[in-house]
């Protein structure tokens, strides 16, 4: 079927931003004396829900929680993390603004993105953006990157819940003047397949991303995209 309007996650989908959060995640961790030297694979598996998961799920493998555990986290609740909470929240706070200053020194749109994002406005299609990622990280990045391309963009912010919750989908969808039934979500991972679902969306999962297609697979995603062609394909029916 054909779509009005798609609605975007940023990390592992649009943006490849892995490297400037591995940075800013170990610059901050040294900062306080920890583990610095966290690989951009083990990053991967710390985002998807925010900064204040990502955190505690890297102190916890700082402390031996095997990391083939969080692999496997997928739909399900996240695992019993036993970290320091306080700590954990002091890192959350030195690292937001961090990242926020540092947010864009590696970080680049995928290949095909752009061009793909300008067809979709070409013809007709409402596009937004919603992240897990600080709001003022997103704000910045879709200025640099994003040429006014999106008519919604908004990351994590107090008084709404961030994904899996629908609640930055729907108003994404409320800016956009679209019925959810009109509208397809894309992601990367099992917390926008979750989020898509709890929307009440359609869902495009992308391999590209910070989560391989056989994790993809696992985890129910119905429709796999191995690039923009492809996602331009199941928008415009």
């Amino acid at each position: 079927m054909g779509y009005k309007a798609a609605i975007f996650d940023m990390d592992g989908t649009i943006l490849d931003t892995i490297a400037d959060l591995r940075d800013a995640l170990n610059h901050t961790f040294r900062e306080f004396g920890r583990r610095s030297d966290f690989s951009e694979d083990e990053v991967k598996l710390f985002f998807g829900s925010g900064a204040a998961v990502a955190i505690r799920r890297a102190l916890a493998v700082e402390n031996g929680f095997p990391l083939e555990r969080l692999e496997q986290i997928g739909t399900k609740d996240e695992p019993p993390l036993s970290v320091d909470e306080k700590l954990a929240e002091e890192i959350r706070a030195a690292y937001t603004p961090y990242y926020a200053e540092h947010c864009n020194i590696k970080t680049g749109p995928y290949p095909g993105i752009l061009p793909m994002l300008r067809n979709l406005k070409r013809r007709g299609i409402g596009i937004a953006v919603v992240s897990n990622k600080p709001d003022e990280a997103v704000q910045s990045l879709n200025r640099e990157h994003f040429e006014g391309l999106f008519d919604y963009a908004a990351g994590e912010v107090r008084g709404i819940r961030r994904k899996p919750y629908p609640d930055m989908v729907e108003k994404a969808l409320g800016q956009l003047k679209t019925d959810r039934r009109e509208a397809v979500y894309i992601g990367d991972s099992e917390v926008d397949i979750q989020t898509a679902a709890n929307s009440g969306l359609d869902c495009i999962s992308v391999d590209w991303g910070f989560r391989s297609r056989a994790f993809l697979m696992l985890n129910r995603a119905d429709c796999i995209a191995s690039s923009c062609e492809d996602i331009e394909d199941v928008i415009f029916g």
